[in-house]
């Protein structure tokens, strides 16, 4: 049997191989490899003597946590023919009875359906299925492509405008002849209705059969709906105008029963209106949804189409689909890089402003990475491919912005909930209103034309459009600057944050220490740092990095290390020349019987000016204390002023002294430290500080921020920052400036503003609308609502919802 199984609270190599060994040691284990960088250890076992459960006790004995990897699989499938929110609830409600279906979530404006399952119980083909059962088109993955994907809404929206036009020339002679007279117009004597009423109602009949064909869609769709017991917009229309044809239609037989009166009560000319104003709204709805999505088109725009590969010492022209991971390319001045790679020859300046929205262009040389779709400014390089297809980080970037835009806020289901029940409850009232107005004498007619009034005005359209445009039209500005948000969700919270935990290393600070004092005992001060750069090489930590360039700056030799052995939060333990040294805090000394009093002062004086001391013992002797400095980034003080502006309490997390950690906190700014903290215990600190009733964000760059990042309500990784810490993150900064944190919420501020703008108005708008198309203002002498000028008001709303969201493109 092979599992995958995360593991979590591993902080450097030496965990990694510590996982491993705990669980080779299992019986029973055949193969145990762990990778480190994904936090993911893939064991191969025997059933017949053991089990998951015995291997992740095994790890968690070893002092790490472990679980099974989820099997679920996600896919996000595009859906043809909605038409509102009633249609999301239905394809939802279909999706979400199979068995295996953890999630299913649509995005109206993005057409789109996000599932979720567990493909040992359900097949993608089963989900394609319920779809279809449900009334819906699923798309295939060609057709959700950027370029079919635009090329079949630009089809539909050509369709409905066709539609339109056929319905409008029908519709304004139509118009012209119910309801000339009242203008003072003169008929022809031949369709006049005093004269001729038979030739007044069939000519009328005649034109309104151009628009029942324009319209057809909505009879199709909305009787199939009505008929499988899931009402939705289309079914609010395809009755409504189906009643004033068919009323029409009695009308007519009866004039030709000599019964002239019924003349003047023709509906003709409001079902061809209401058709042809629906139509009209369809189509402007169409166009302006098209522009919500057009952050994903300029990113998919930027990705060249062919690259120059060097092959038998040739050069090649050839399509960016057949460039494989290891080809050598070449890149001139002024070109765009395909794909992504590592320079291996040549110095050039890179603009990766589509990658991190900064404009100032990158230095690189030979062993720089490079990123596809960005652009070399005036060297030629080559460099050699490393990600290509959809493994580069543009792919990446426009996949987490696909995610994020078919994604659903919190706020979203409301509106689903209630426009879920919308259609039903609207054709009850209507049904109730007509009878009520029957009852009250007021005569067919008039019943009839309150009952189509609300069926039209009544539409949800508005409410299902209303928060995925916002989110669409948000995520896609947020990745024009650099600010990738992965779901709806982190949107969504990120308007709520009220503390914002800061890792201090790569974070708060450049993450580039450098060894600034060194206080040698009994031992020249080179030595001393020849002994601690020996030891460090074997440790992957910042200080530790800073230390070993320290001694190679100053030209010195550094010996074989023995044994090393990393103390997570404490510093480690190695042995060289079968001598035995530490490197670390007070706590390691200590523990280890090292009398530090001779150094504790040097320590303190260094702690307090803000830099990161440590004491060296040899033989359980102390022989030096050695400090280095990391810092602050020059935008961090001005981040945590404008986290302040906006009333966010700020608190920096860090394993390092209290010293330091205040001395640096003061610097910058910040309310509260969290000092000395050990890498396993960083979730933990961000869970008391939620226990507290805080919505709580933390910001990290490092493997060891991973679980601190997941436990928060909004996790924002620095896009500098490991693979591990952006995978566990809710919300990606490209750039390595925490003023983008600042972005991010008021871009999050912005967004949400702008979605309950969106519901207030559909929700006001129907309020206002079904009582007013109900007829309550004749209860005080005021006209009734004409249901050609509530199709018109219902059109005009679904356009401006979506108006209000594309406002959000000028967010700055």
């Amino acid at each position: 049997m092979e599992k995958m199984l995360k593991i979590g609270g591993m902080t450097c190599a030496a965990c990694a191989r510590a996982v491993e060994r705990a669980s080779k040691k299992v019986s029973g284990v055949e193969e145990a490899n762990i990778n480190f960088a994904a936090e993911k250890l893939y064991v191969k076992y025997d059933e017949a003597k053991t089990s998951v459960d015995e291997i992740i006790k095994a790890i968690e004995k070893a002092g790490y946590s472990a679980e099974e990897e989820k099997s679920t699989k996600e896919v996000t499938i595009g859906i043809g023919g909605m038409t509102c929110a009633s249609c999301v609830k239905a394809v939802e409600f279909s999706v979400r009875r199979l068995k295996g279906v953890v999630k299913a979530e649509v995005n109206f404006a993005a057409e789109n359906l996000f599932v979720e399952y567990d493909p040992t119980k359900v097949r993608l083909t089963q989900i394609k299925e319920a779809i279809k059962k449900a009334g819906y088109e699923p798309l295939s993955e060609e057709d959700k492509s950027i370029d079919k994907d635009q090329e079949r809404k630009e089809r539909e929206a050509k369709t409905l405008f066709n539609n339109f036009i056929i319905s409008a020339i029908a519709t304004v002679p139509l118009l012209i002849i119910a309801m000339g007279h009242m203008m003072g117009l003169k008929l022809p004597k031949i369709i006049e209705a005093h004269e001729y009423p038979l030739n007044f109602a069939l000519i009328q009949l005649a034109l309104v059969i151009p628009s029942l064909y324009a319209g057809r869609r909505f009879y199709i769709v909305g009787f199939k709906s009505l008929i499988k017991g899931a009402p939705n917009m289309d079914s609010l229309i395809a009755i409504g105008t189906s009643a004033a044809v068919i009323y029409g239609l009695f009308a007519t037989y009866q004039i030709s029963n000599l019964n002239t009166e019924y003349a003047k009560d023709l509906y003709f000319e409001s079902a061809a209106t209401i058709i042809t104003l629906i139509l009209l709204g369809k189509y402007l709805e169409a166009k302006t949804k098209g522009r919500t999505s057009e952050a994903i088109k300029k990113l998919v725009g930027l990705q060249p189409k062919t690259a120059t590969i060097i092959q038998d010492d040739k050069e090649m022209t050839i399509p960016i689909e057949e460039v494989e991971a290891g080809d050598i390319i070449i890149v001139k001045p002024g070109e765009k890089i395909p794909v992504d790679g590592e320079i291996i020859e040549g110095e050039t300046s890179i603009d990766e402003s589509m990658l991190t929205g900064e404009s100032i262009p990158v230095d690189k040389k030979s062993g720089d990475k490079v990123f596809a779709a960005t652009i070399n400014k005036n060297g030629y390089i080559k460099f050699k491919a490393t990600k290509v297809g959809k493994d580069t980080a543009l792919a990446q970037i426009i996949k987490l912005v696909e995610r994020a835009q078919g994604s659903k806020a919190p706020i979203a289901r409301m509106a689903d909930i209630i426009s879920g029940y919308f259609v039903p409850i609207v054709i009850a009232i209507a049904i109730l209103t007509f009878i009520a107005w029957m009852i009250a004498g007021k005569g067919f007619i008039f019943s009839m034309t309150i009952f189509i009034a609300i069926l039209v005005i009544a539409c949800p359209c508005a409410l299902g459009l209303a928060t995925p445009t916002a989110i669409m039209v948000g995520s896609g500005k947020g990745a024009e600057n650099g600010i990738l948000i992965k779901t709806g969700e982190a949107l969504e919270t990120a308007h709520k944050i009220q503390t914002i935990i800061f890792d201090k290393t790569g974070t708060i600070t450049e993450g580039k220490p450098k060894v600034t004092d060194l206080y040698a005992i009994d031992l020249h001060e080179n030595e001393v740092l020849s002994i601690a750069a020996s030891c460090e090489k074997a440790s992957e930590h910042p200080i530790a990095q800073a230390i070993v360039k320290g001694a190679e700056e100053k030209g010195l030799n550094l010996s074989n290390v023995e044994s090393f052995t990393a103390v997570p939060g404490h510093g480690i333990k190695a042995s060289i020349e079968q001598r035995e040294i530490l490197i670390g805090n007070k706590k390691l000394m200590e523990s280890n019987g090292v009398d530090v009093s001779v150094g504790q002062a040097k320590f303190e004086e260094y702690a307090e000016n803000g830099k990161t001391p440590m004491f060296i013992a040899m033989d359980k002797k102390l022989v030096g204390v050695i400090a280095v400095a990391d810092a602050p980034k020059e935008s961090s003080k001005e981040a945590v002023r404008k986290l302040h502006e906006l009333g966010i309490e700020v608190i920096m997390l860090t394993g390092d002294n209290r010293k330091t950690a205040a001395a640096i906190a003061r610097e910058v700014g910040i309310d509260k430290v969290l000092a000395e903290v050990l890498p396993q215990d960083k979730a933990n600190e961000v869970k008391k500080v939620q226990e507290g009733g805080r919505v709580v964000a933390m910001v990290g760059d490092g493997i060891n921020d991973a679980p601190a990042l997941v436990q928060a309500d909004v996790g924002i990784a620095i896009g500098s920052g490991t693979d591990v810490a952006i995978e566990s993150a809710d919300i990606v900064l490209m750039r390595n400036d925490l003023l983008d944190v600042v972005k991010a919420i008021r871009l999050s501020k912005a967004t949400i503003r702008n979605i309950k703008q969106n519901l207030f108005w559909a929700f006001f708008y129907n309020v206002i609308g079904i009582p007013v198309a109900a007829g309550v203002l004749t209860l005080f002498g005021g006209p009734r609502l004409n249901p050609m000028i509530a199709a018109a008001a219902m059109s005009l709303s679904s356009v401006s919802v979506v108006a209000n969201a594309l406002r959000l493109r000028r967010f700055r």
